[in-house]
């Protein structure tokens, strides 16, 4: 089954982390399609690639689009079955592709899927991005089993099941191509950051499933673009959180939610202002002025993409939220 599988690395500027990670890559994706898609780096990457991995396609973007759009336009190259959206900065393992793709075969409406993301510093813990599958509140605020704000669970093997979940990370994502394609891909505004959720809120908005497996393990470094501390991280996290409600929540749901979020992020950028610094407290500042610009155009995508769907995501967030099963 390997063989429908691209495996596709966006990069830039990432030389290093493709010296490391790539040759286990490699190794153990036999049977697949490797590529890097490349975001018009400036480093070296692209000429160490041609030297040392001829095997590896490369598929050179004519500018910086982001994670989001870097993918949209590099994806256009490639006409795999599945694809398997890697960081550059994840470590994998043997027998980390068989689960997914067993999984798919299984399953028709499972469009997406995650393995269990470990931290690659402190091997025993879960990783920030994704850990055992992402859920979401109902304010529309993301996390994670194994991970919950910044607190990491020890891996006990307590979430080596394979169950639904809300979204996949998109440091390792797994997602059927046609699926990707009939959602048109990312939301190439969001830049960076919760683009993953935002897919995979529309994937389930159109009665698809997301699904995680803990039969499959890969390491992740984190914070290879941007670390935690940034001001840009958290204001493309706040404005793409807002948009991506704007675009999925069911309109009852929708401006009672958004109104308390005011509230809400309003102390968050008194917090991130104490904790962090003034670049933070403004970043929340940004973000929402930001929002409000581009809500016109992302009303617009909501009532495009909402046409004649299921709306299973308030009983998913309920589910989730809830702890019901």
């Amino acid at each position: 089954m390997s063989e429908k599988l691209a495996v596709v690395i966006l990069n830039w500027n990432g030389k290093n982390w493709l010296e490391k990670f790539l040759p286990n890559v490699v190794r153990f994706s036999q049977g697949a399609d490797i590529y890097v898609i490349d975001n018009l780096s400036t480093d070296d990457s692209v000429a160490f690639l041609e030297t040392h991995f001829p095997s590896v396609g490369i598929i050179r973007n004519n500018k910086n689009y982001g994670f989001a759009g870097g993918y949209n336009e590099g994806l256009k190259e490639i006409s795999n079955s599945y694809y398997c959206l890697l960081n550059s900065d994840v470590e994998v393992t043997e027998h980390w592709i068989e689960p997914v793709l067993q999984l798919f075969e299984k399953d028709q409406s499972i469009a997406a899927v995650q393995p269990k993301i470990l931290s690659f510093d402190n091997r025993k813990y879960f990783e920030f991005a994704g850990a055992a599958g992402g859920l979401i509140d109902n304010l529309g605020y993301p996390y994670c089993r194994g991970r919950v704000f910044d607190d990491l669970e020890e891996d006990k093997r307590q979430y080596n099941d394979e169950t639904e979940i809300f979204w996949a990370s998109g440091c390792c994502l797994f997602i059927r191509s046609e699926d990707f394609w009939e959602q048109n891909g990312f939301d190439e505004r969001f830049f960076a950051h919760q683009e993953e959720i935002d897919l995979c809120w529309r994937l389930i908005n159109s009665g698809k499933k997301i699904f995680y497996t803990g039969k499959s393990e890969v390491y992740h470094v984190g914070g290879g673009t941007l670390n935690k501390q940034s001001p840009q991280k958290t204001f493309l996290n706040i404005r793409n959180n807002l948009s991506m409600m704007l675009k999925n929540l069911p309109f009852p749901k929708l401006v009672g939610i958004l109104f308390l979020r005011l509230c809400l992020d309003g102390f968050a950028a008194a917090y991130f202002g104490y904790k962090y610094g003034l670049a933070h407290f403004w970043a929340v500042g940004r973000a929402h002025s930001s929002f409000y610009i581009q809500a016109p155009g992302t009303w617009k995508r909501r009532q495009k993409h909402q046409k004649n769907k299921f709306y299973q995501s308030e009983w998913l967030i309920f589910k989730h939220f809830s702890g019901r099963k």
